[in-house]
């Protein structure tokens, strides 16, 4: 698999520390409100990522922080009359629901900043030691200056990056560039003890403590949106790597932007929307199809229109699931005498799928491909009279492919399959009402259904039902 790398702005062969198995630090959300569109890109993206990763055989140790202390969520508590913690938890569940919702998997470990401060000051106090950062009246600031290399990640020179950059108001730092490690305490806000006195960590600084506790010094992928390469993840390469001395990440993945009807999206030009109101219009599984439905790293523009053909090709994958799962209780034992050609063209799309991610995780060409594969299954596999061995071929594959991308898995909840067997006895005596020509009786229970949203469908193998 070769990946671009944001480090050396090219493609590379990814290829583990350790073979079989990766450590991957994906920058997680603030927790201060739901997450938005803008959000939903990164976790669904990487979370394809991992599960790629894994059918290939690998084993993944996948952490996902929560920045559970922060300006934005002091200030939230601070409109709601609440504390920063109550706000942090509040928020770590609703992410939690619309995660869950994206179908995308828990990371292996969620650490929270607030958990790691002993870490965080471990480090801070090593580049102190090492010169590399300053105190200054319980602030600590990092010296870029003293790192030769900073900028790299972003492909800036510092010189360049000083040109913008300036001191704000109540900031102490020697020079513009340099950035927080540590803060100072201030009256009504949570603090930690520390050497410089109270006080509480920067935002760049839990990344590099969380990555090295969690993952090691040095892991095999970093990654994010776009917007963190600077500062937020420059930041983290040059306070890791100066307390470390040893490479901070081997590879750096970020994905692309998204706009909304082609802008900006931004509270002030009220195109800002948030999964959770979204997920109520559509659905989640549409938004989780959108997020993947280009090559990672190329600008989404997400929009009304663009949601619907999401949810419009969505119908067409459940649509050919729910037809193989029909199929199977009605098909013969055994396969067709065609079974030894179906198995080599599914291969081939199994061939066609990997090529397409492992060329930089090319999430469009792998769900063209499913396309195509839920066409030759249409044509080749669910035809009368169908075959067992056939219909479990297809499925198997068509699992594997949509399970790798994260989707097709909107299945009706519990409550809703509880009534499955009254539904399957109501289709029965509808049958053989129609058998006795009791078509009263017939139209009668198609009416319960309907009532019921269930939607029936008269094939060649048999009675085909579906909630509207």
């Amino acid at each position: 698999m070769r990946v671009f790398n944001t480090l050396t702005r090219q493609k590379e062969e990814l290829k583990p520390i350790k073979e079989g198995e990766f450590r991957i630090y994906a920058c997680g959300p603030t927790v201060y409100n739901y997450i938005h569109i803008g959000n939903a890109r990164p976790i669904c993206v990487f979370d394809v990522l991992r599960r790629y990763l894994e059918y290939k055989g690998n084993n993944v140790i996948f952490a996902q922080n929560f920045t559970d202390i922060d300006d934005k969520i002091i200030n939230r508590a601070n409109e709601e009359g609440s504390t920063f913690k109550e706000i942090s938890e509040k928020y770590i569940e609703e992410y939690k629901t619309d995660a869950a919702g994206l179908n995308v998997r828990p990371a292996t470990i969620h650490p929270k900043a607030t958990e790691n401060i002993d870490e965080i000051i471990s480090i801070i106090e090593t580049l102190i030691e090492k010169g590399y950062a300053y105190e200054v009246e319980g602030d600590v600031y990092f010296s870029t200056a003293k790192f030769p290399e900073y900028g790299k990640l972003s492909h800036q020179p510092l010189d360049d990056l000083m040109s913008g950059a300036r001191i704000n108001v109540g900031e102490l730092k020697k020079e513009p560039m340099d950035f927080a490690l540590w803060k100072s305490s201030k009256p009504g806000e949570p603090s930690w003890d520390c050497p410089w006195g109270k006080g509480r960590p920067g935002w760049h600084i839990e990344c590099s403590a969380m990555s090295r506790r969690y993952l090691g010094n040095t892991i095999d992928i970093h990654c994010g949106g776009q917007d963190l390469i600077f500062p937020h993840h420059e930041n983290e390469i040059a306070q890791s790597e100066c307390c470390n001395g040893v490479t901070f990440a081997n590879y750096w993945m970020h994905n692309g932007f998204i706009t909304v009807d082609n802008e900006k999206m931004s509270k002030s030009k009220g195109n800002f929307f948030t999964v959770r109101d979204v997920a109520k219009q559509f659905g989640y599984e549409p938004i989780r199809l959108l997020m993947i439905s280009c090559q990672y790293r190329s600008p989404i523009n997400y929009s009304y229109d663009s949601l619907m053909q999401c949810k419009t090709s969505l119908q067409r994958l459940h649509t050919c699931r729910d037809s193989l799962e029909f199929a199977l209780k009605t098909a013969g034992e055994g396969g067709s005498d065609a079974l030894d050609e179906i198995n080599a063209e599914f291969n081939k799309f199994r061939a066609r799928f990997c090529d397409a991610m492992d060329d930089d995780l090319n999430t469009a060409d792998a769900i063209g491909t499913v396309f195509d594969l839920v066409r030759y299954i249409n044509k080749n596999v669910l035809v009368t009279p169908a075959h067992k061995a056939d219909v479990e071929a297809a499925l198997k594959v068509f699992d594997e492919l949509t399970g790798i991308l994260g989707i097709v898995y909107n299945e009706p909840s519990s409550e809703e399959n509880g009534d499955d067997a009254e539904i399957d006895a109501l289709i029965a005596e509808r049958a053989e009402a129609r058998k006795a020509k009791n078509w009263a009786r017939a139209d009668e229970i198609r009416d319960i259904l309907n009532e019921k949203g269930i939607v029936l469908e008269d094939t060649a193998q048999g009675v085909k039902w579906h909630r509207k």
